[in-house]
């Protein structure tokens, strides 16, 4: 099941037209920054833990056979590193789009490596959203990721490509990791 947030999200202005903000990418953001940006920074948010946990009917699987795509639960102590952009505010346009299936924007604390800090944007799927799927043991999600294939490519390559992404960045993040070695496992066998 889908819901198109692209509306909800352009009524969530935190940022004024014409100002520059900053963007956190905890999941294909990563890797996969096609949109202009003026600076990109390793960055981490707290109290925050990534998990696959969101459905994608529209990216890395489809409505009758979705993938499992990043998004973020609420964790007390928790830390979630990622890949900061400070991009203009006209090109969340775009990127409502791209994360239209349940994602709303939402504002949160970056933390950056050299110890400064900046209010900041990320695209946050709920679970009060359409396409949530929400937790599942990891060999059944591992499963679901290897077989799921949409517009965007299989979901497999979503999920391999942010843990070598992670993996760069010296990111901790057993869940990705551990999804990670037994997608491989799958897919070799």
């Amino acid at each position: 099941m889908t819901l198109d947030t692209t509306r909800l999200n352009r009524e969530r202005n935190f940022f004024a037209t014409g100002q520059t903000l900053w963007l956190f990418g905890y999941g294909s953001l990563i890797w996969k920054a096609e949109f202009p940006f003026h600076e990109r920074r390793p960055a981490h948010i707290e109290g925050w833990a990534r998990r696959f946990w969101q459905g994608s009917h529209d990216h890395r699987g489809t409505p009758e056979a979705p993938g499992r795509v990043a998004t973020l639960i609420e964790s007390p102590g928790a830390i979630c590193q990622g890949m900061a952009y400070r991009i203009d505010a006209e090109v969340l346009g775009p990127l409502d789009v791209r994360e239209k299936n349940g994602y709303l924007r939402e504002r949160v604390t970056l933390h950056f490596a050299e110890g400064d800090h900046a209010e900041g944007l990320i695209y946050l799927a709920t679970a009060d959203n359409a396409a949530f799927l929400g937790a599942a043991p990891l060999d059944e999600m591992a499963h679901q990721i290897a077989a799921a294939h949409g517009p965007s490519g299989a979901n497999r390559d979503y999920l391999l490509h942010l843990a070598d992404a992670l993996e760069e960045l010296g990111a901790e993040d057993r869940h990705v990791f551990g999804l990670a070695a037994r997608v491989r496992g799958i897919t070799e066998a």
